[in-house]
């Protein structure tokens, strides 16, 4: 089984056309999308029409489960509740409806889906660092072998082994057999690893074999749409660094 996964479009759907040509060259199976199609970007209806008739395996995100009434967001910071006000306004009620029914995490075989930690995903709880990772480890029993996730926005990974969290390092690598991973995928619409291009992921389920893919874009375009919808200027500028 070859699984695209997208994770964090937040509405960028030139970043997320990027990114579905790039995964369908590369004859994915299954695509998987590990949440947050909408906020940030100017287009989250549009991005949510593409995943929903794309994606097999969905789970819900942060910025997701606040728009569909499913979280309180009012302790975001002004920015980010204006645009999930913006984006409330702009969905469809099927695409409410799409992000109200979905689960916080899937799991498929030795591998899992999830936003954020898989312990108490409806937490949406970050794991952006090798101490984060460790607070993990007495939970390996109920980890699957592999765990995806996003809600970062990093390009980060973790093995857990014994009673240490290593950091994984590397565009392209295999799954060892006698270790728990966490590997974070990356943001198709909002990177913040200091590499603008749109961020997706390639799981050889059979090989054990993970490779990030980044895609060019048209970040202008994006940038101006969000601008145009008077959402925060910050939200452009960041697409053009990487931040």
């Amino acid at each position: 089984m070859l699984y695209g996964i997208l994770s964090d479009t937040h509405g960028n759907i030139e970043a997320l056309n990027a990114c579905v040509k790039a995964l369908k060259k590369e004859a994915v199976d299954t695509f998987v999308c590990l949440g947050d199609t909408v906020g940030y970007g100017a287009n989250p209806e549009e991005c949510a029409q593409v995943i929903r008739e794309l994606v097999s395996i969905n789970v819900v995100g942060n910025h997701d489960a606040a728009v569909a009434g499913r979280m309180d967001y009012s302790y975001y910071y002004d920015a980010a509740r204006h645009a999930l006000d913006w984006c409330k306004a702009q969905v469809s009620e099927d695409t409410v409806a799409w992000l109200r029914a979905m689960p916080y995490k899937h799991r498929e075989g030795h591998v899992e889906f999830c936003h954020g930690s898989p312990i108490c995903p409806e937490d949406f709880n970050y794991v952006f660092s090798r101490q984060r990772a460790a607070q993990l480890l007495p939970y390996q029993e109920q980890l699957a072998d592999v765990t995806f996730i996003g809600h970062s926005h990093l390009t980060r990974s973790f093995a857990l082994l014994g009673d240490e969290a290593y950091l994984v390092k590397g565009q392209k690598f295999v799954i060892r057999p006698d270790a728990k991973y966490i590997i974070t995928v990356g943001s198709v619409g909002q990177p913040r690893d200091y590499d603008p291009r749109a961020c997706c992921g390639l799981y050889d389920a059979e090989k054990r074999e993970f490779r990030y893919i980044r895609c060019d874009y048209n970040i202008s375009a994006q940038q101006k749409k969000i601008l145009d919808a008077g959402l925060s200027q910050n939200f452009a500028a960041r697409l053009a660094v990487g931040i």
